[in-house]
């Protein structure tokens, strides 16, 4: 192997050599999917959204964009037309109850997710997809789970930064043992909206280490944020969370000296801050850490991004989806997916949690909670979605006309 095939870490005196095709099977190529037989996909909820991700479905060779619900008259019309798609409906039920779709993409406000998921198990689909946050209360959260669990369909969630390649990659690598046995952890910058973006950070962590949270221990601010009816804008959370690992992880509501999530390890660190993960040589805890190129290899499905709508910075939400379709084509389970409905629920419990531990000035909470009715409301716009609280798209930009 040549070195330009490897990273070499220096680590107490014995090379460390990782190699730059350690990401085998976690997704098909764009060759080995054109082989296969065609997916109909329905999407529920084309709203700005919901149309890069039937732009990623039609640009797929294995999935053919094949229905579309969508409560807006102007925008369903608009959108069909843009996407080629005649089967248009008002209602996700009236949608799967008359298409035979082999998978259902949900990209609606937070508030309509849950009964287009349960129309969509009850239809007998073989794959679901949902986003972030996936509910308000964790009983409704549970419920979309085991539908899906019960009826052995996949239960994806959707545009989530681990599912970028990299951080796939990078996971693998820590969880391998590849760079020593994980010694600690941190979040930073889990504030805001923790059951929105901040589940994005829970996400990461759990990914990254393996492990899930286990306790909860957290303070949080301003005052007003802690209202058991308030919203989760503008909440700051800092505390501990104990993971079923051992470790304790650090978490701070600031986004200094960087926003995001690291993992140490014994040989080297993981940061992930919003972007493809960054390593860095050995512990840190005696010398500066020196940032090591992690070599990481290409993402199989880069050319996808090259083409308009679609960003080069999409291709977390690519590599979602296309770790999902591989799943309900080759019958994995959705343990396998780079983000699961599971997921999504254990980020909004471990929201849930923190608010609860802060509200009770720093309790010490256990999960799994056993109070699954807890409820934490995310912002009006991830609630209720743009057309309710004053920020339409326009007809224009649904026709794709404006980018």
């Amino acid at each position: 192997m040549s070195m330009t095939r490897r990273v070499l870490l220096s680590s107490a005196g014995s090379p460390l050599l990782m190699s730059a095709t350690d990401s085998g099977g976690l997704l098909t190529t764009p060759e080995q999917a054109a082989g296969r037989k065609k997916l109909r996909v329905g999407i529920v909820g084309c709203g700005r959204m919901g149309q890069y991700f039937a732009e990623v479905y039609r640009r797929s060779p294995d999935t053919e964009l094949a229905a579309i619900a969508e409560y807006n008259d102007e925008r369903r019309k608009v959108v069909g037309e843009r996407f080629q798609v005649k089967a248009l409906f008002k209602e996700a039920p009236e949608m799967v109850r008359s298409e035979k779709l082999d998978i259902v993409a949900i990209i609606t406000p937070t508030k309509f997710m849950k009964a287009a998921v349960l129309a969509a198990a009850e239809a007998g689909v073989n794959g679901i997809s949902t986003d972030k946050p996936i509910a308000a209360k964790l009983a409704d959260a549970d419920a979309m789970v085991e539908a899906c669990n019960r009826r052995k369909i996949v239960f994806a969630g959707g545009n989530l930064q681990r599912a970028r390649w990299q951080t796939q990659v990078a996971a693998r690598r820590l969880r391998s043992g590849a760079y020593g046995r994980i010694t600690g952890a941190a979040v930073m910058g889990y504030g805001g909206e923790i059951s929105g973006g901040g589940c994005q950070h829970v996400a990461v962590l759990r990914l990254l280490t393996g492990a899930e949270i286990t306790q909860v221990e957290a303070f949080g601010y301003p005052a007003k944020t802690l209202a058991p009816d308030a919203d989760d804008q503008g909440l700051m959370i800092n505390g501990r969370w104990r993971l079923s690992s051992g470790i304790d992880c650090m978490v701070f509501g600031e986004r200094e000296p960087f926003s995001g999530v690291e993992v140490r390890a014994e040989r080297a660190a993981v940061r992930w801050s919003w972007n493809a993960p960054q390593l860095f040589d050995g512990s840190g805890k005696t010398a500066p850490r020196k940032e090591i190129d992690p070599a990481y290899p290409p993402f199989p499905w880069a050319k996808m991004l090259e083409t308009p709508p679609l960003r080069m910075d999409d291709d977390y939400l690519v590599a979602s989806i296309r770790s999902f379709v591989d799943a309900v084509h080759l019958g994995r389970p959705s343990s396998s997916l780079f983000v699961s409905g599971h997921d999504l629920r254990q980020s909004l419990e471990a929201a849930i949690a923190s608010k609860v531990s802060a509200i009770e000035g720093g309790r010490t909470i256990a999960l799994p909670l056993a109070d699954r009715s807890l409820t934490l409301m995310p912002s009006p716009y991830r609630w209720l979605g743009g057309d309710a609280v004053g920020n339409p798209q326009t007809v224009k930009e649904a026709s794709g006309e404006s980018r």
